[in-house]
């Protein structure tokens, strides 16, 4: 690892986990970050990924994304740019693949539903409910709860969290609270995986979008993003249509995406100078679009947010599904005995029901919605 930029995060100066392990010999076996990485692969909850919403219910079709092929989309993006800008890719990689472990069945929809359920219980933030399934939902060694991934792995799965949260949770969090609280930066591979996951759903977005019905290229044409990458297309296959127009226009979206940040970033680098991680913590965000892409990547996430995300056929199949969320959180506050035991923890009731139900896949919570409900 020795291309490493210096100001990159170093597997084997980690400040390491929880509950100390032997690492892996430097020279033949896995680095610590490569490990974060299989442990997550290996997991329960990145396996029910498969089974969880994007943007599209998964019964709605095949082809569409999930939290799965998302998280890989993710990681894909992520580890080019990382190589590009001399960054730890195996860490990017890490986070890329666990950002969403979190996440409840049915997307956006379930998540505010879980949140509302949860509103004079400290609510509910699906990036906590990541760190909540790595640092203590995983059941797979003697030794432990979770996963006992690295420090900086956690760092960049908990990229958000509200103040109220880091409170109530300061004894967990440790040095993540301290973060946060001193207004610090995590490191460059951090940054890189929360905008990756940007660049990723935007995209595959447009493409499940196009590919339901509900978005019409004609009408990206007014986002400049689109329409200008667009053009550069059809000049070099004035005859392109259809599908194969829609995945060269996107990959060439991709394509401008990923030199900008790269771009950009380097300079923001040049600017600040980093000797050190350290001096990554110290600085403003070093990984980030220029002024003029940022605005373009805005504009095209206002338009799905409004003509896709908004879409009154989306709208009416999460509103189902979030009914379906809060009926489950009323049943088991009623009958907390049908709650599986490994949740019945130090967690209050309120919350070890959240933990059950942000756990469930989307076809698990539709049918424990039909049984329970039949039982009346």
């Amino acid at each position: 690892m020795s291309s490493l930029a210096a100001y990159s995060a170093q597997a084997f100066s980690s400040l390491g986990r929880v509950h100390p392990e032997p690492e892996e010999p430097s020279k033949s076996g896995r680095n610590p970050f490569q490990r974060d990485r299989d442990r997550v692969l290996h997991c329960a909850a990145f396996r029910r990924l498969e089974y969880k919403t994007q943007v599209f219910l998964n019964h709605e079709g095949d082809d569409f994304r999930t939290r799965l092929t998302h998280s890989l989309e993710v990681a894909q993006i992520g580890r080019a740019v990382a190589r590009r800008l001399f960054l730890n890719e195996d860490l990017v990689e890490a986070i890329s693949l666990a950002h969403d472990l979190g996440h409840t069945p049915f997307g956006h929809a379930g998540q505010d539903a879980l949140n509302a359920c949860m509103k004079d219980y400290d609510g509910f933030e699906h990036n906590l409910q990541s760190l909540w399934v790595v640092d203590e939902l995983e059941e797979r060694y003697p030794s432990f709860d979770g996963l006992n991934l690295s420090y900086e792995t956690r760092e960049g799965i908990l990229k958000h969290i509200s103040r109220k949260n880091i409170q109530i949770h300061r004894a967990w969090l440790g040095p993540l609270a301290d973060r946060f609280e001193n207004n610090l930066q995590p490191t460059l591979e951090a940054q890189l995986a929360n905008i990756a996951d940007e660049i990723a759903y935007s995209n595959h977005d447009i493409d499940d979008g196009i590919r339901s019905g509900l978005l019409q290229m004609e009408s990206l044409n007014q986002t400049e993003l689109w329409n200008s990458r667009r053009h550069i297309v059809l000049q070099k296959y004035p005859q392109l249509e259809g599908r194969r127009l829609r995945h060269e226009v996107i990959r060439h979206i991709i394509h401008i995406l990923i030199d900008d940040l790269v771009n950009n970033s380097k300079k923001l680098i040049e600017q600040h100078h980093p000797q050190s991680i350290d001096d990554v913590r110290k600085s403003p965000p070093l990984i980030a679009f220029s002024d003029s892409v940022k605005n373009q990547v805005v504009e095209l996430k206002s338009f799905l947010f409004k003509n896709l995300y908004r879409h009154p056929r989306v709208v009416n199949v999460t509103q189902e599904a979030a009914e379906q969320i809060e009926f489950l959180f009323q049943y088991f506050l009623k009958h907390s005995e049908e709650i599986p035991g490994h949740f019945r923890k130090k967690d209050n009731l309120q919350r070890r029901i959240a933990h059950y139900i942000a756990g469930m896949t989307d076809r698990f919570a539709r049918s424990e919605f039909i049984r329970l409900q039949s039982k009346g």
